[in-house]
């Protein structure tokens, strides 16, 4: 059974008793209450709504010196990377309205749990297999809408009022910024937050001792105190998805088909040929520096874009952006003082464009972005001198 008050629910599960503090991530209301509920309870366990990555990243202010560049790009991970710094970068503009550390109700969570020698348990999913779900579940265009409306969230102006952000307390921090994307995707509840809620509560289940208490966004609530009965498997649910063969083997169609129409191009008709090879070349090459450019990379960073794009294109193992990231760390290496300064550079649009952490991380995303484009137009415009050629 369960008892409910103003953001607050008990539920009695055998022998244990589970308070679960329904909360807003940036407000000083929720802050105060777990401080409040924590002590007054005195639980033998508190469960955050965190994972290891996040509760190193409010804990742990340094945290970014010891980031690799290189290696992030290497690994492909630049874009899982922004995606990261700016949902962190739009939880920093909501506190600092309200004047509150981000994610200060966490922090309450973690201190008080030692105040009452409670043991701590972080108890959400891996943000990294989260979006890895979350990745999963839409398509090429939707991974394209996804980090616009993410991007847009971030460096929107729109203040919101206290009482506007107590009504957050219905939205989890993830979901509060992609809302209006989950109408147009509505699989994304299932990883962003059905899926939690199953990981969540079967931790919060597990918590040691008979009374436990845990300090979660409001989103989850409902869910958990249905999921809570049940069993769930922890394993399952954070195992990555399969990668699925079709992009593999459509990576590895492209260039051989654009290849081989070029190849008979030439055989049949040279200057055709010719002018497949340069179209496939210009398209690539321009719009890949184009979008490098738009990150304002070194001169000489849109000229290895120009030059990678349309060689990578025919490569599916590596990417443009793999070059110009590297390039681009190379002429324009980051600073201790970027790597120091990178959670507080995230909170505004000019902090954000100007590190050059994150300078490098959108010049790769971008470069992608560009190249991608460049073969879906490069290869219609091959197909379209083809079929020319023989009309």
């Amino acid at each position: 059974m369960s008892e409910m008050s103003e953001n607050i629910t008990r539920i009695f599960l055998d022998e244990k008793e589970i308070i679960l503090i329904g909360t807003a991530h940036v407000s000083k209301k929720s802050a105060e209450q777990v401080k409040e509920v924590i002590e007054a309870e005195r639980p033998d366990s508190v469960c955050v709504e965190l994972d290891e990555q996040r509760y190193q990243s409010i804990t742990a202010g340094n945290k970014w010196k010891d980031m690799d560049i290189f290696k992030v790009i290497k690994q492909k991970k630049a874009t899982l990377l922004l995606m990261n710094l700016v949902i962190s970068s739009f939880q920093k503009r909501m506190a600092s309205q309200m004047g509150i550390q981000a994610g200060q109700e966490m922090i309450q969570g973690i201190e008080s749990a030692k105040d009452v020698n409670a043991e701590l348990v972080l108890a959400d999913r891996d943000i990294q297999v989260t979006f890895s779900r979350i990745w999963h579940n839409v398509g090429y265009w939707g991974k394209m809408q996804l980090l616009s409306q993410i991007i847009y969230s971030i460096f929107s102006n729109e203040t919101i009022s206290e009482e506007e952000l107590e009504k957050m307390k219905s939205q989890d921090m993830l979901n509060s910024i992609l809302n209006e994307f989950t109408v147009s995707f509505p699989r994304l509840k299932t990883p962003l937050i059905d899926e939690r809620d199953q990981y969540l509560s079967q931790k919060i289940k597990e918590a040691p001792g008979k009374k436990v208490v845990a300090v979660l966004g409001a989103a989850h609530v409902p869910g958990i105190t249905e999921e809570i009965k049940k069993e769930h498997d922890l394993t399952k649910l954070v195992k990555t998805p399969p990668k699925s063969k079709a992009p593999k083997i459509i990576g590895w169609a492209i260039p051989i088909i654009i290849i081989s129409l070029i190849a008979y191009t030439f055989y049949t008709n040279p200057t055709v040929g010719l002018q497949q090879t340069i179209s496939w070349f210009l398209w690539h090459g321009s719009l890949s520096a184009l979008g490098t450019a738009l990150a304002f990379g070194h001169p000489l960073t849109i000229l290895t874009a120009f030059i990678a794009a349309p060689i990578t294109a025919l490569d599916p193992i590596t990417a443009a952006g793999w070059f110009t990231g590297i390039v681009q760390a190379l002429i324009r290496r980051p600073s201790v003082r970027d790597f120091e300064s990178l959670s507080e550079d995230v909170y505004s649009f000019k902090g954000f464009w100007n590190n050059k952490v994150t300078r490098i991380l959108l010049v790769v995303v971008l470069a992608n972005l560009g190249s991608s484009l460049g073969t879906f137009i490069g290869a219609a415009d091959v197909v379209r001198l083809f079929i020319q050629n023989f009309q």
